[in-house]
C-alpha cells in the first residue's frame, strides 16, 4: 500500500509537471512572454536626440525587424534628471529588458551600470567618447558622435576672418563635453584661436555662464552637444543676437533654432547604424561584445542665412553650394 501511494504521488507531481508544460507552451504558441523587450533610455528631449530614437527604430525596419512581431518597446526620457535616468535604467533592469538602449552618455553609463549584473546587452548612441565614458569594454556597444571639430574651426574661420577668442559652454559631468574642449583646446591654434571654456554642473547656471563669456568678449560660441547647454539653446541665442554675437551649432537642429552655421552629424543616420547593430544582437548573430563601436567619419556643412543675415554676416558662394540650408 506504501508503494502504490508513493506511486500516485509520483504520478501526480508529474502530472502537474506536463499540465504546467503544456500552458506554458500554450502561452508561448500565443505570443505571451515571447517577444522581446527594447527598453530605450533617452536622456532628455532635444532634436538630436530625437533623431538617433528615430533613426534607431529605422535601423531595425531597415534590417527587417518589425515591433509587435520581433520586438516591443519601453522608451523612456530623463528630462535631463540624473536621479530619474538611473531610476529608468534600474526599471529596464528589473523587468530583464532583452536590450537596453542609452541614448546620450548619461544614460548609456546608466543603462551600462544597470545592466552589468545580470549581463543584459547594451546599445548607446550619441555617446562622444566611449573611451572615456568606460562603455568599451563588456557587453556594451553602440555608435560614436565624436564632432567634427576641425571642420568647424574651419568653417568659423572662414565666416569670420578676423575672428580671434571661441567661447564654448560645457557641463563638468559629461564626458562627452570634456572630450570635446580638450580637441578644441589641442586644434584651435592651428587656426588662429583661442577657447575661452566656462563650465557648469546643472542647467540652471547655463544663462549665467554665458553672461561671463559676453563680458570677456568672446568673438563668438561653438556650441557642443552638451545636454544641458543644448536644452537651453533658445535662451542662449536669444541673448547672443542681442548682443551680436554668432553661435555655431554642432548638429541641424541646432542651426535650425538659429545658430548662424555649424560641421555636423546627421543624426538619423546615426541612429540608422546604432538600429542595425541592435537587429544582429537580437537575432543572436552576434553579442555586443563582438561589435566594435563606430563612428561616421563624414560630416556635413549646415548654414541658417536668415540669422547670418541678421547679424551683417556675409557668407562665400563656395560655403553656399556646399552647405544645406537651415532658415526658414
Amino acid at each position: 500500500m506504501k508503494i502504490e501511494k508513493r506511486n500516485g504521488i509520483r504520478k501526480g507531481i508529474l502530472a502537474a509537471v506536463c499540465l504546467g508544460l503544456a500552458l506554458l507552451t500554450g502561452a508561448c504558441a500565443t505570443g505571451e512572454n515571447k517577444v522581446p523587450v527594447i527598453g530605450i533610455a533617452q536622456y532628455g528631449e532635444h532634436g538630436s536626440l530625437d533623431h538617433c530614437r528615430e533613426g534607431f527604430l529605422q535601423g531595425l525596419a531597415k534590417a527587417g525587424l518589425q515591433e509587435g512581431k520581433d520586438y516591443t518597446l519601453d522608451v523612456q526620457n530623463a528630462s535631463f534628471d540624473d536621479a530619474v535616468n538611473n531610476q529608468i535604467a534600474q526599471k529596464f533592469s528589473d523587468e530583464n529588458a532583452a536590450l537596453m538602449v542609452g541614448i546620450a552618455t548619461p544614460s548609456a553609463q546608466a543603462c551600462f551600470n544597470a545592466a552589468e549584473e545580470k549581463d543584459i546587452p547594451v546599445i548607446f548612441t550619441a555617446v562622444t567618447d566611449p573611451v572615456g565614458a568606460k562603455l568599451d569594454q563588456g557587453n556594451v556597444t553602440g555608435t560614436s558622435d565624436v564632432l567634427p571639430v576641425e571642420g568647424q574651426l574651419k568653417l568659423i574661420r572662414k565666416l569670420q576672418p578676423e575672428a580671434r577668442t571661441v567661447g564654448i559652454l560645457y557641463t563638468t559631468s559629461e564626458a562627452n563635453s570634456l572630450y570635446a574642449i580638450a580637441q578644441y583646446q589641442q586644434l584651435a591654434g592651428d587656426y588662429g584661436f583661442t577657447i575661452d571654456a566656462v563650465a557648469v554642473t546643472t542647467q540652471s547656471e547655463v544663462t549665467q555662464a554665458l553672461d561671463k563669456l559676453l563680458s570677456d568678449g568672446v568673438d563668438c560660441l561653438s556650441n557642443l552637444t552638451d545636454n544641458n547647454v543644448v536644452g537651453v539653446l533658445p535662451a542662449i541665442l536669444e541673448k547672443t543676437d542681442a548682443a551680436g554675437i554668432p553661435v555655431y551649432g554642432s548638429e541641424i537642429e541646432q542651426v535650425k533654432l538659429g545658430c548662424v552655421a555649424g560641421a555636423g552629424l546627421d543624426y538619423v543616420k546615426l541612429g540608422i547604424q546604432t538600429g542595425e547593430m541592435a537587429a544582429r544582437v537580437l537575432r543572436g548573430e552576434a553579442s555586443c561584445g563582438d561589435i566594435p563601436y563606430a563612428s561616421i567619419a563624414d560630416y556635413d556643412l549646415y548654414i541658417n542665412t536668415k540669422a547670418l543675415t541678421a547679424l551683417g554676416m556675409e557668407v562665400p558662394e563656395d560655403l553656399t553650394e556646399a552647405a544645406v540650408e537651415c532658415g526658414e
